[in-house]
């Protein structure tokens, strides 16, 4: 009777975990058609346009829609500020970064860290921080509403939270924000999203093929 009883209760796990299986090959994200299958990215069904913006680049330079086209970029919210989740998400990036850098520097596939934190990082602070990481990572930040609709566009969020001395000491806050890095293609527009933890080779695989695909 044990015997039997261990038999059935197997049985019963192979079946719910073939089931599992079968779900995950079924409902799992695919690629749109025509676009390469990835490892990393989960893309929308069609690309989503994101309205004008206009934000401040670590060099000096405004980032506006244009800027952001020919290459296949990956947005990341944070702030210099950030203890863990910023330091190590760059790190990530760096070593896809890494990859990419046989790739010609008109078509290679960036890296645009946006400052949601735009009261304690400055342009230079911003630049310093980034090409800690990589030297071809993309800085910007900017006023609050600006940032915000920014933010919005890619599904992203961010707020402002006040520290227990913050009515003496207006520097005691964090900014807490999205963890995703939003996807947009060589068109500008936002075609998808990589959920942490990331994995650096598979990213640095999606975009690799990504930009082979869309190369004029």
């Amino acid at each position: 009777m044990f015997n039997r009883n261990v038999g059935i209760i197997l049985l019963i796990a192979l079946a719910a975990g073939l089931g599992l299986l079968a779900a995950q090959k079924v409902f799992a994200p695919k690629a749109p058609s025509g676009q390469p299958a990835t490892e990393a990215i989960t893309f929308y069904p069609q690309p989503r346009p994101l309205p004008d913006f206009n934000l401040a680049q670590s060099d000096g330079t405004r980032l506006i829609p244009g800027e952001l086209k020919g290459h296949w970029t990956l947005v990341f919210l944070g702030f210099t500020f950030c203890p863990d989740v910023c330091p190590t998400s760059l790190l990530d990036l760096a070593q896809a970064q890494k990859q990419w850098e046989a790739v010609p520097e008109t078509l290679r596939p960036r890296v645009l860290f946006v400052s949601v934190d735009p009261e304690r990082d400055s342009a230079t602070r911003l630049g310093e921080y980034v090409h800690a990481f990589h030297k071809d990572t993309l800085a910007a930040t900017g006023d609050v509403p600006s940032l915000e609709k920014f933010a919005t566009s890619l599904g992203l969020v961010f707020q402002k939270v006040p520290g227990r001395t913050f009515d003496e000491n207006p520097e005691d806050y964090t900014m807490e924000h999205s963890a995703t890095l939003a996807v947009l293609d060589a068109e500008g527009r936002l075609a998808g999203i990589i959920r942490p933890p990331f994995n650096a080779p598979a990213i640095a695989r999606d975009l690799q093929k990504l930009t082979e695909k869309s190369a004029p």
